[in-house]
């Protein structure tokens, strides 16, 4: 297990750079997180953020497809949102595992 250094506040990472505690996780954390990958956190980016950490609460597989259906974004918009690697991005600033479908 690493530590990441955002802002002052220590948290616990994996060698990927997931947060091995999503309680963690905070939204000034994940704006944080974003500024390194190039990306400004929006009201539609928190929206997808809030969602994945709710499904992962239930223990939901996460996909593309399950976000694309989700009713938040369509999968066009989740691409434009988290450019490289959508639900892989996304997940690590939601402060959840990486999901299984993703490489």
């Amino acid at each position: 297990m690493e530590t990441l250094t955002l802002n002052r506040t220590a948290v616990a990472v994996n060698a990927e750079g997931y947060l091995t505690d999503m309680n963690q996780w905070t939204p000034e954390l994940a704006k944080e997180m974003a500024a390194e990958v190039n990306i400004e956190l929006t009201p539609k980016h928190f929206e997808v953020l809030n969602w994945l950490r709710e499904k992962q609460r239930e223990g939901v597989q996460l996909s593309i497809r399950k976000l694309g259906n989700s009713g938040i974004v369509d999968i066009k918009t989740f691409y434009q949102l988290f450019p490289g690697g959508p639900l892989k991005i996304s997940s690590k600033l939601a402060g959840i595992p990486k999901p299984a479908s993703c490489v």
